[in-house]
């Protein structure tokens, strides 16, 4: 296929999901706080005029217009206001202060007068200082002394009417206004979002020698999940269908290993991603699932459960040999990320930044099929320089 002179960013992505060579290799862009803070410093992108202010920030916005990023993410924690029971006394509520925040978009967080957080879930975490940057840690586990199903149901579970999205379309139209980008909607995680609230011990015994705590924290979750994302498709069908993906997360893989065997993951874990993924697909949306790791012994399962985008492919993982990958699999699965963030973005110069993202074009975006992005957040302690590296167009 010739490609086209000028797409526009969703007209672009779309093309690559067909698996057809658009005009450049489409991007996005997902980091830590301190990126987005040192890149807007340094480079200082125009945010006049945009908004709203309410739901995302304006100058994280404008550096992904900078930097000509095709993909833009909605998340259901945007549009999630708990009840005022769900407020411990003396706490406050701050849409900005998650250090997860890795889009422009706001993320509901609890301050406790502690200094811990707590999230919609209940998840109870802490700002966790390395000697590069701040992460959320986890404090403690909700649910760990938890020892029956009443136990569990005792929990402030989230209900679907906590949830408002009644703002989204019009996000999407004032986004629309500057550039038609490809816009997808995230609706959070199960196992990973499970073993938080449990933690991640106790989950994996239970796992092992009792599977029905797991199974009923994942049930609840996944309740929600597929209420909320029909709540959505169902008012994004009646407005004409704008949002182009679903995505969702579930961390399964560790650096050399899955991080529950196969079978484990088949009876336990798939069950809750095909039901997603189903729904989705049911209302004609793509969908792209997250999971960091070694995890090319799933990749078939991946393909026969529906997913059609697969992210973030982590170079440095055991078995991720991207030729091979992009082999045995590119003709159906479209992969996003796969440019290092172990090695090449932090300890890298420009040029070999440079010469990693023409690598990744040339391999993972042959005959389309690729979204070129890190392979997980961009983190601290990548220097700017390399940032505008990894975006310089001439490399797409």
């Amino acid at each position: 296929m010739t490609p086209s002179p000028s797409l526009s960013p969703r007209s672009r992505v779309q093309t690559a999901l067909r698996h057809q060579q658009p005009d450049r290799a489409p991007v996005d862009f997902l980091a830590t706080t301190e990126i987005w803070d040192r890149s807007i410093a340094e480079i200082k992108p125009d945010a006049t005029g945009i908004g709203p202010a309410e739901f995302f920030d304006p100058a994280r916005e404008a550096l992904l217009r900078h930097f000509s990023v095709d993909c833009r993410v909605m998340s259901y924690d945007m549009f999630c206001t708990p009840p005022e029971w769900l407020i411990h006394e003396g706490a406050a509520v701050d849409w900005w202060v998650s250090m997860a925040r890795s889009t422009p978009n706001r993320m509901w967080r609890q301050c406790n007068p502690d200094d811990t957080f707590n999230d919609i879930w209940s998840t109870h975490s802490y700002r966790m200082e390395t000697a590069v940057g701040s992460y959320e840690g986890f404090k403690t586990w909700p649910l760990s002394k938890a020892e029956t199903i009443e136990d569990l149901k005792k929990h402030p579970w989230p209900q679907p009417d906590w949830w408002d999205f009644g703002p989204l379309p019009g996000i999407m139209k004032q986004l629309d206004a500057h550039e038609e980008y490809h816009i997808r909607f995230r609706i959070g995680s199960v196992f990973e979002i499970g073993w938080q609230l449990r933690g991640l011990e106790e989950f994996m015994m239970d796992l092992a020698v009792n599977p029905s705590i797991p199974l009923y924290i994942m049930d609840r979750l996944c309740e929600i999940y597929l209420e909320n994302l029909r709540r959505v498709l169902e008012a994004d069908a009646a407005a004409g269908g704008r949002l182009d993906m679903v995505y969702f997360y579930d961390d399964i893989g560790t650096q050399n290993s899955l991080l529950i065997s196969r079978k484990m993951w088949k009876e336990y874990v798939r069950p809750y991603h095909v039901k997603l993924i189903d729904l989705a697909h049911k209302y004609g949306k793509p969908v792209m699932y997250h999971t960091d790791g070694a995890i090319y012994p799933l990749i078939p399962d991946f393909i026969e459960m529906g997913v059609d985008v697969l992210n973030p492919l982590q170079p440095d993982a055991q078995g991720m040999d991207m030729d091979k990958i992009k082999a045995e699999f590119g003709d159906k699965l479209t992969f996003h990320g796969a440019v290092d963030i172990m090695r090449t973005l932090p300890r890298g110069k420009p040029q070999e930044v440079m010469a990693e993202v023409r690598r990744r074009v040339a391999t993972l975006g042959k005959n389309g099929g690729y979204i070129m992005a890190s392979s997980h957040h961009i983190q601290p302690d990548t220097p700017v320089a390399n940032v505008r590296a990894m975006y310089d167009l001439s490399l797409r």
